[in-house]
């Protein structure tokens, strides 16, 4: 590979890094709000409406359409070192509300005291929760992927991509519902009902972001000649 090719080639990689630990770090800030969202009407699963969501969930999905897309062409290795280095960008980004929390307001300030614990006060548990659950689907994901791009020869691009967001979502959504609700951030009535519509919906993201990662990968692989199947390597 030319050094210009190889440029644009780590350039492509650095930028779907940070918006994947952008899109992380996000996601555990707001996820204190939820929302309501009635595509099918009003429709209710063990007491808990659907989808009744966090909208830390919306970024989320796009995390592991970028672990995909980095695993199709950059390979295994590239995809478990951006997602260790959102761990890292997971747990400063806690130190940071952890300490700006410590800090006292000044009496005019337009954020008090009580309302910076409010929105950011449940922080520290939610980025535990997250980065646990986040930690081990990731890791699946990656590598489910893998293992069906090794038995399909690198094809059915598809496949891979739902199978290993499938499993791996499932892993998340109820190993971070679970920890909240352990901790009491959130009551266990709303357990069952949270997990399954934060699951179907992050099904659904998964569904609809299948052209895109097609669209990516063509893209990319048209730009630098690529074999279905071949990645670039930046070693």
């Amino acid at each position: 590979m030319k050094l210009a090719d190889k440029r644009l080639a780590y350039q492509i990689y650095l930028y779907m890094g940070a918006l994947f630990i952008t899109s992380l770090v996000v996601s555990n800030l707001i996820f204190q709000k939820f929302f309501y969202w009635q595509p099918f009407g009003d429709i209710t699963i063990f007491g808990a409406p659907i989808f009744e969501i966090s909208v830390g969930i919306l970024p989320y999905p796009i995390t592991f359409l970028i672990t995909d897309l980095i695993s199709e062409i950059f390979g295994k290795k590239k995809a478990n070192q951006v997602v260790i280095a959102g761990i890292f960008a997971s747990f400063f980004s806690l130190l940071i509300v952890y300490t700006a929390s410590a800090v006292p307001a000044t009496e005019w300030s337009p954020v008090n005291n009580e309302m910076f614990t409010d929105v950011f006060g449940n922080t520290i548990v939610a980025v535990f929760a997250s980065m646990m659950a986040y930690l081990l689907a990731q890791f699946v994901d990656i590598q489910v992927y893998h293992f069906w791009k090794r038995m399909t020869a690198g094809k059915y691009l598809w496949l891979r991509n739902n199978f290993s967001t499938f499993s791996s979502q499932f892993i998340d959504t109820f190993t971070v519902v679970l920890l909240l609700c352990s901790f009491g951030e959130i009551a266990w009535s709303r357990f069952y009902g949270l997990v399954i519509a934060g699951f179907l919906f992050k099904v659904m993201i998964a569904l609809f972001d299948t052209p895109l990662l097609y669209l990516f990968v063509y893209i990319i692989r048209r730009r630098f000649g690529l074999k279905v199947g071949e990645e670039i390597s930046l070693d």
